[in-house]
């Protein structure tokens, strides 16, 4: 295999890379060479099993830096990012931060048995799964850690055009997300920062199970998917893998349906 991006200093940032897309995305990219920090939220009775798969990342001989911290507090960001400036020093910079963030309320807006939405739910999606991709990347931007040729990657689904029921507050923040990721590519640009948005197919993760009625979409995604299987974790490693490597570098400000053609039917 190619380690196209060994000895050239580049980490990946993945927030969220615990589990999911983004724990695929790291083991996709340390394959390449590429270093990789990840920023995490976990509870203690999680701890054994991430640690296995961080341990496995290890095993690449790469440089490795996980924190299991609130990503969504500015005070812990500056502090980890300060660490992380002190790991990284003066040759190593980030060539790929990675959004996947997952946090948000399945609440339906109506409802005569369950709790509803509030504004507060979706101040508090929108933030989580969208503001916090400008807050990171404004803040590794200040603090002179993206390489030259650097790329942000936010993952969207097809709640960004499509209601679906207890999803409005995510799909939202999706929404949100995107346009946050054009604003990126426009006003980064002149800086060699390039950022784009994958919007994977109906993947069966964690997160999507969390969502009621998950079963009837996963059943009616291998209906409609020309390929008729769901998205897997590594189809989105894959092409966040792509995106990274410099024949991408002309590609800012996309939506990118990475779903086997899902999107078409």
């Amino acid at each position: 295999m190619v380690k196209e991006f060994q000895n050239k200093n580049y980490w990946a940032l993945i927030l969220g890379g615990s589990s999911g897309l983004g724990l695929a995305t790291a083991k996709k990219l340390v394959k390449h060479g590429m270093n990789i920090c990840i920023i995490h939220r976990n509870s203690r009775a999680q701890e054994e099993e991430i640690t296995n798969e961080f341990q496995n990342i290890k095993a690449e001989a790469v440089q490795f830096k996980a924190y299991n911290v609130d990503a969504f507090n500015a005070e812990k960001r500056e502090q980890t990012i300060s660490e992380l400036k002190e790991v990284l020093g003066l040759q190593g910079k980030i060539r790929t931060l990675v959004h996947s963030v997952a946090k948000g309320n399945l609440k339906p807006m109506i409802s005569n048995e369950n709790p509803t939405l509030k504004n507060d739910d979706f101040n508090l999606t929108i933030n989580a799964m969208a503001v916090s991709l400008f807050d990171w990347t404004k803040a590794l931007f200040e603090a002179q850690l993206f390489a030259n040729d650097a790329r942000i990657i936010s993952f969207t689904s097809e709640g960004n055009t499509k209601a679906w029921r207890n999803y409005a507050a995510v799909s939202a923040a999706k929404v949100t997300l995107e346009a946050i990721t054009r604003n990126i590519a426009l006003e980064f640009a002149p800086f060699g920062i390039r950022a784009n948005c994958i919007q994977a197919g109906v993947t069966d993760t964690a997160s999507l199970r969390m969502i009621p009625g998950s079963n009837e979409i996963k059943e009616y995604s291998l209906r409609r998917n020309p390929f008729h299987r769901l998205t897997q974790p590594e189809d989105v490693a894959n092409a966040v893998y792509l995106l990274s490597k410099d024949e991408a570098s002309w590609i800012n400000g996309c939506v990118i349906p990475v779903d086997g053609g899902e999107h078409i039917s």
